[in-house]
C-alpha cells in the first residue's frame, strides 16, 4: 500500500534555511525583523541609521547583509544593507517576504499574509539641470533598464503601461534593453513628501559606468541616453534621477504585496557635471528626515 506524504511548498533547493531557522543570505529569523524596513546599500550606513534608535534589539551581519532592528520614537524599525545592484535586491526582497509570509518551520506558504513597508535610503545621480546637488529626491516610479523584473510574473496597471510605452518610444536605449516600470507606494510617499523634496521617475541601471552613460575607455551604444531622459516630456511627470536598485525593489515589492519607495540624496548632477562636497552631513540629514516620517 502506497503511503502519501504531504510535500512542503518550498523545498531546500529553492529556499535555504539556516540551522537557526532564518533565511540564508540575510541570516536573520522572523522575530528579528520589523514590519517597517529601511534598506541602504552600504553596510556601514546601517550603523548610522541605527545610531538614531532609542534601543537596538538585534544586530547581525552575513556577507554584505547587515541588519539592525530596534525602536525609534516608539516605532519598531529594521535597517538592512543590500550591497550594490538589483541582483542583491532580488535576494533581499525574496528573503524579506519569506520571513513574513512563509512558515520556515514547515516550508509552507502562510494563509494570512503580512505587508512590509520598505524604504530605500540611497544615493543617486541627477538627470535635470534645475535639481541641485544634495537634494532629497523621492521616487514616483522606477524605470528598470536592468533585467531582474523580467524574471517574475507581475501585473502592470494600464496607466503605468501607457506611460512606459511613451517612454520606450522616446528614450535612446541600447537595442537589446527592454525596460520595465513600477510605481512607488503612494501611501509611504505621502508621508515623505514635503517642500524640500524633489520628485520624479527614477531610472535603475545594471551598472555604474556604461549603463549610466559614463564613458571611460569604451564607447557607448546609446551615447545620447542621458539627454533623452532629460528631454522626455509628459504632462504629469519627468525623470529625476539615476541609480542601481529601485526597479527590482519596486517590482518585487509590488508583486509580493508589500509597499516600497525610495528617497535618495543627489550626489552628482550628471547634466551640469557637479558633485557634492557635503555628502556625510546631508546623508545623515536624510536619514533623520525619513525616520521622523515613517
Amino acid at each position: 500500500m502506497a503511503i502519501f506524504v504531504d510535500m512542503a511548498d518550498f523545498l531546500p533547493s529553492e529556499l535555504v534555511i539556516t540551522p537557526e531557522g532564518g533565511v540564508y543570505h540575510l541570516g536573520i529569523t522572523p522575530d528579528q525583523l520589523a514590519e517597517k524596513v529601511i534598506i541602504v546599500g552600504d553596510q556601514d550606513r546601517v550603523e548610522v541609521v541605527s545610531g538614531f534608535f532609542d534601543e537596538i534589539t538585534h544586530k547581525s551581519q552575513h556577507r554584505e547583509f547587515a541588519c539592525h532592528t530596534g525602536k525609534y520614537k516608539g516605532k519598531k524599525i529594521s535597517v538592512i544593507s543590500s550591497g550594490i545592484g538589483t541582483d542583491n535586491i532580488d535576494i533581499v526582497l525574496n528573503e524579506l517576504d519569506a520571513l513574513v509570509n512563509i512558515d520556515l518551520s514547515t516550508r509552507n506558504e502562510k494563509q494570512d499574509k503580512r505587508t512590509l513597508d520598505i524604504i530605500r535610503i540611497g544615493t543617486c545621480g541627477i538627470l535635470q539641470d534645475d535639481i541641485p546637488v544634495d537634494s532629497f529626491i523621492l521616487s514616483t516610479h522606477a524605470l528598470g533598464i536592468d533585467n531582474v523584473g523580467h524574471f517574475y510574473e507581475r501585473d502592470v496597471d494600464v496607466a503605468t503601461q501607457t506611460l512606459l510605452n511613451d517612454i520606450i518610444e522616446k528614450i535612446d536605449l541600447p537595442e537589446t534593453i527592454t525596460p520595465y516600470m513600477t510605481p512607488a507606494s503612494r501611501s509611504i510617499n505621502e508621508r515623505l513628501r514635503s517642500d524640500i523634496v524633489e520628485e520624479g521617475i527614477t531610472v535603475t541601471s545594471s551598472g555604474f559606468y556604461g549603463p549610466q552613460g559614463r564613458k571611460l575607455r569604451l564607447g557607448l551604444t546609446a551615447p545620447t541616453m542621458l539627454d533623452s531622459f532629460h528631454d522626455f516630456t509628459h504632462p504629469d511627470c519627468r525623470f529625476s534621477n539615476l541609480e542601481m536598485e529601485c526597479s527590482a525593489l519596486f517590482a518585487l515589492s509590488s508583486a509580493l504585496g508589500h509597499n516600497a519607495t525610495a528617497i535618495c540624496l543627489g550626489l552628482a548632477n550628471r547634466r551640469k557635471k557637479e558633485f557634492t562636497k557635503n555628502y556625510e552631513t546631508k546623508i545623515v540629514e536624510l536619514i533623520e528626515y525619513v525616520l521622523d516620517r515613517i
